[in-house]
């Protein structure tokens, strides 16, 4: 399966409005139950967007979203602040 410009539009939008509402990239799982695929094309899915775009960078030993510029899921000692809410990491 090679996904369409359109839903890796639509994966990377759903992965960094979940990035910016909590603070947390969503697992591969949810992004293909809201892109209505199985989860094994969800992940296909998500390393498309990550083999495509550079911007959504994986853990190196699992699918999980390590960080999406400039968001990182994984505590980093950048420390992001928006109206007094910190739930992210910068890169």
């Amino acid at each position: 399966m090679i996904p369409e410009a359109t839903t890796l539009d639509s994966a990377y939008h759903f992965i960094i409005t979940r990035m910016v509402d909590t603070g947390q990239a969503p697992h591969y799982s949810e992004l293909a139950d809201h892109l209505s695929l199985s989860i094994d094309d969800g992940r296909r899915v998500l390393h498309q967007l990550v083999e495509s775009t550079g911007a959504v960078r994986l853990h190196p030993d699992a699918d999980l979203i390590e960080a999406v510029a400039p968001f990182s899921s994984i505590p980093t000692h950048y420390r992001i602040t928006v109206d007094g809410q910190q739930k992210w990491f910068g890169q």
